[in-house]
């Protein structure tokens, strides 16, 4: 008797070609770029946690949604997270997630959560170079901009 198994296949499918993708020069463009693709129906109604996924270039390759939680937050599993990184051969992320209350600072959480990706990221040489807070009014918080990243 045969044994059979699952066969798993990873992809990344681009569908813009490099030259066109933006290229991430600071804090201010990385959220100009999540917000402009952000759903405006639902930023202001529940947390959201997206990941700009970029080149060695800081060029966004994509925005990936990892988790959507409810009013006051989000879970976020590290190995989806970085499935995602590893699958789109990624290099660095920038982390984002929405405050639908409108307020810009981050909690203990926001920051015990991106101390633990950085370290995880450390491990498979991915740089986190920032992570954001959006607010529904456009507005960001940078972490790497407070000096706490």
């Amino acid at each position: 008797m045969e044994t059979r198994i699952n066969e798993i296949k990873l992809s990344y499918n681009p569908k813009l070609k490099a030259e066109d993708w933006p290229k991430i020069t600071s804090s201010s463009l990385a959220a100009k770029v999540v917000f402009e693709n952000w759903d405006r129906n639902t930023i202001a109604v529940y947390e959201s946690f997206k990941i700009l996924l970029l080149n060695n270039s800081n060029k966004v390759k994509g925005i990936y949604q990892i988790s959507q939680g409810g009013i006051t937050g989000t879970l976020v599993d590290l190995r989806l997270l970085f499935a995602v990184a590893l699958k789109s051969l990624s290099v660095a992320l920038i982390l984002v997630h929405n405050h639908p209350s409108g307020t810009l600072r981050p909690s203990e959480a926001d920051k015990s959560l991106t101390r633990k990706i950085k370290s995880a990221a450390e491990f498979l040489d991915i740089k986190i170079l920032d992570h954001l807070i959006l607010n529904p009014q456009g507005e960001y918080y940078s972490f790497a901009d407070e000096g706490i990243l």
